[in-house]
């Protein structure tokens, strides 16, 4: 570690032990994700997902696609930094937190898409903006930038919560056949 590093509180893991947990933690996430997405190579989630009353404010399908890899690239930026700092315990709370909230992505899809518990995905989707103003205020102490590539998933989780909110008054029912 640089002389540079210590004196800027950077002596945290080395940048490959940093990036190499990121993208663990993001790929595991990013796999549980896409093991319930509604693509085409889900076509049962899918063809549910499409049968679903939702709010005309839904945004299309593409959206969703090119949002959350900003928001995740900004959490995993994030999580790097703070990886990058100098062990503490606003530190050590800020990479809990975002380990938290980078597990709670995946588990939000294993509940909304394959288990099609609506209340219970609305309620999650809730809890994970807690959750990430949490790691934003914390990471806020230790590393602004950090805490700032933090902002866009808790607005992100804002708008979810209130379409995901919507979906399940819509759909009391989730599993009631079409008619």
């Amino acid at each position: 570690m640089s002389r540079a590093a210590v004196r800027d509180g950077k002596a945290g893991l080395s940048p490959m032990a940093a990036a190499s947990i990121v993208a663990a933690a993001m790929g595991v996430s990013a796999l549980l994700g896409r093991r319930n997405a509604p693509g085409p190579s889900h076509p049962n989630i899918r063809r549910w997902y499409k049968r679903l009353d939702k709010p005309a404010f839904t945004p299309p399908d593409p959206v969703f696609g090119a949002v959350w890899p900003i928001v995740a690239s900004g959490l995993a930026i994030g999580g790097y930094r703070l990886l990058r700092r100098r062990p503490s315990d606003g530190r050590n709370l800020g990479l809990a937190l975002w380990l938290l909230n980078t597990g709670m992505i995946g588990g939000w899809t294993e509940l909304f898409f394959r288990k099609r518990e609506l209340g219970a995905s609305a309620l999650a989707s809730g809890a994970m903006i807690a959750t990430g103003a949490g790691y934003v205020a914390v990471a806020a102490k230790v590393d602004r930038p950090a805490a700032a590539l933090g902002l866009p998933f808790v607005a992100w989780l804002g708008f979810a919560t209130l379409l995901a909110e919507q979906v399940w008054q819509r759909n009391p029912d989730p599993n009631a056949p079409v008619s």
